[in-house]
C-alpha cells in the first residue's frame, strides 16, 4: 500500500536537532536535475545539474554517471555550501543508480568532500523510491524509474537488489515520433528479459503485485498505460514521482542518524 510522501522524520522519530554536529543531507544527483533535502529544514532544493566554468555551462553527470568530479563538486558547493551551518560536518545519504557500480559511488563521495561530510552513505535509487512510496519490502517489488536521460528497471527482494537493467534513454531525448512509445518499448523489453532469465518466481511475483513507477517520466501522459498494456501487469505511480528518490534518501538519513556507524567510514 502506498502512503503519502513525506520529507520529515518517520513516525516515532524525534525531530532532527538543528545543531552543527547533527547536520544531515539527502541528495539525488541526477543527469538533468539535482534534488536535496537538508534535515530539519523541510526545504526541497531542485535545480538543474549544471556547473559553469567560465561562461559555458557543463554537465557533470551524464546518463546517470558522474563524468566530471571537480565540476560536480563546484555545483554542490554552489548549491549547498552556504545553506549548511558554518563548519558543519553533515551526514550525507546519496542515491545511486543500481548498475552504476562502485566507481560511481566513489566519484560521488569524491565530489561530496567539498561539503566536509562526517560520513557518506549510498542507497540504490530504486530502494529509495520504494521507501518513499511506503511499499512492502518483504515481498518482491519491481521499480521502474524513468528520468530525463536514464531509465532503470530494478527488482528488489527483501529490500535488496536482485536484478536490474538500465537504458541510456529518457524523457529529454529527442525521438522521431514519440519518446514515450520508445521508452515504453525499452522498459517492456528490459522486464521481459528479466522474466526470461529469472529461474525463481520473484520477477513474476513482483509483476503480479504491480510495478512501481517513478521519475519524471511517470508524469508523462500515456506512458504508464503503455507499460500496463505492454507487460499485461498492473502499475502504481509513486506520489510526486519526480522527487521520490530524494524523499526516500531522507528516510534513510533519519534512520541512520544516531547509529554508531554513521560517524564511521563511508559506505
Amino acid at each position: 500500500m502506498l502512503r503519502r510522501p513525506r520529507t520529515g522524520p518517520p513516525a516515532g522519530h524525534r525531530p532532527w536537532p538543528l545543531c552543527r554536529r547533527c547536520c544531515g543531507l539527502a541528495l539525488d544527483l541526477g543527469s538533468a536535475r539535482t534534488r536535496a533535502l537538508i534535515a530539519g529544514r523541510g526545504t526541497l532544493l531542485d535545480v538543474p545539474t549544471v556547473t559553469f566554468p567560465g561562461d559555458r555551462a557543463g554537465h557533470p553527470v551524464q546518463r546517470g554517471t558522474i563524468v566530471d568530479v571537480p565540476g560536480a563538486a563546484r555545483m554542490l558547493d554552489r548549491l549547498l555550501g552556504h545553506r549548511l551551518p558554518r563548519d558543519a560536518r553533515p551526514l550525507v545519504v546519496v542515491t545511486t543508480p543500481v548498475p552504476a557500480g562502485p566507481a560511481h559511488r566513489e566519484r560521488a563521495r569524491a565530489a561530496l568532500r567539498v561539503l566536509n561530510p562526517r560520513a557518506v552513505l549510498t542507497v540504490p535509487t530504486a530502494r529509495a523510491v520504494a521507501l518513499a512510496a511506503g511499499a512492502d519490502l518483504s515481498r518482491p517489488l519491481l521499480v521502474v524509474d524513468i528520468g530525463a536521460h536514464l531509465t532503470e528497471a530494478v527488482l528488489l527482494c527483501d529490500g535488496t537488489v536482485f536484478d536490474a537493467r538500465r537504458a541510456a534513454l529518457g524523457t529529454a531525448d529527442p525521438a522521431g515520433a514519440d519518446v514515450s512509445a520508445e521508452i515504453g518499448e525499452v522498459v517492456t523489453d528490459m522486464v521481459t528479459s528479466m522474466l526470461r532469465q529469472d529461474r525463481t518466481c520473484h520477477t513474476s511475483d513482483a509483476l503480479g503485485r504491480g510495478m512501481l513507477l517513478s521519475g519524471g517520466g511517470a508524469l508523462r501522459p500515456g506512458l504508464a498505460r503503455r507499460l500496463v498494456v505492454g507487460l499485461r501487469a498492473p502499475l502504481r505511480t509513486v506520489p510526486a514521482p519526480h522527487t521520490a528518490a530524494v524523499r526516500g534518501a531522507a528516510l534513510v538519513l533519519y534512520a541512520a542518524h544516531g547509529h554508531p556507524s554513521a560517524g564511521g567510514p563511508d559506505r
